[in-house]
């Protein structure tokens, strides 16, 4: 599966838009990871630990997304956007979404 943020692929024709796919997950933060984050917020510097754990969520959002165009019949995906909310207190939601093509 091809999966760009451009509105074409380079060397590639559509030949067929099937519509929007997207792919979601919700992840809660950890109480001990929030202790730590306290911390490094005193002291500055990168919080590994939700670092990780964001770059698990895109991960995860954008295979469920790929099953989504898969199951539609897409070879492709273009117009691939992330975008990232809170839902509440403590919890967060990464979406995945884009437009499922076929091309030759």
């Amino acid at each position: 599966m091809i999966v760009v943020t451009t509105e074409q692929i380079e060397g590639k024709k559509v030949t067929e838009t099937l519509g929007l796919v997207k792919g979601s997950t919700i992840r809660a933060r950890h109480v001990g990871r929030d202790i730590m984050a306290g911390l490094r917020n005193v002291v500055g510097g990168e919080v590994k630990d939700y670092t990780v754990m964001l770059a698990q969520a895109r991960e995860e959002a954008l295979g469920r997304m790929i099953d989504q165009a898969e199951k539609m019949g897409a070879n492709a995906i273009i117009c691939t956007r992330f975008v990232t909310s809170m839902v509440m207190s403590g919890a967060a939601e990464m979406v995945a979404y884009g437009t499922a093509v076929k091309v030759e």
